[in-house]
């Protein structure tokens, strides 16, 4: 892999001492996304059935995801979405290559993995498969999957990493 990219006569890196980390557990979290959606639509075929109870408060239930986060700006135009996420994706990376910090290039690989995980399914279905459904009496929360919660345990890890900055750890 190139070691850096030239651009305007500034050097963007596209591998840093940290991206090994950041690309394996983005490449874990994808696996595992993949890997549960394939066993809820093709072994379990959910998508097909009623929800199934796992607890008092978690139930297994198929929903189709044409939005963003949460179902927001549900748009029909997939290709869309799957461009600002390969976008998102770039960015992340560019900014894992630079991560001097463990915790940043973790949570970085886990939005990455997450983040292509979800993609892969706009390609594949048209929309991203949740099947996660969290709700407690009224209470309900929304239907989620394996992906999201990558990305959303990365944020709040940069959001911490944030808050609390040190030295650079590989230097």
């Amino acid at each position: 892999m190139a070691d850096a990219l030239r651009q305007d006569g500034m050097t963007a890196r596209l591998w840093g001492p940290l991206s090994r980390l950041g690309l394996m557990l983005a490449v874990w979290v994808f696996a595992l996304d993949q890997l549960s959606k394939a066993w809820v639509l093709r072994v379990i075929n959910l998508d097909e059935r009623p929800p199934i109870q796992l607890t008092p408060f978690a139930d297994l239930l198929m929903a189709w995801n044409k939005g963003v986060s949460y179902g927001l700006l549900t748009t029909h135009a997939q290709f869309i979405l799957v461009m600002m996420s390969l976008l998102i994706t770039v960015v992340l990376w560019i900014w894992l290559a630079r991560a001097t910090h463990p915790l940043a290039a973790a949570a970085l690989g886990l939005i990455i993995g997450g983040a292509l995980g979800n993609a892969l399914d706009r390609v594949l279905y048209g929309a991203v498969a949740d099947f996660v459904h969290l709700h407690w009496g009224t209470w309900s929360w929304y239907i989620f999957n394996v992906a999201d919660i990558a990305i959303v345990a990365g944020v709040v890890l940069l959001v911490y990493d944030g808050f609390f900055p040190r030295q650079n750890s590989t230097s």
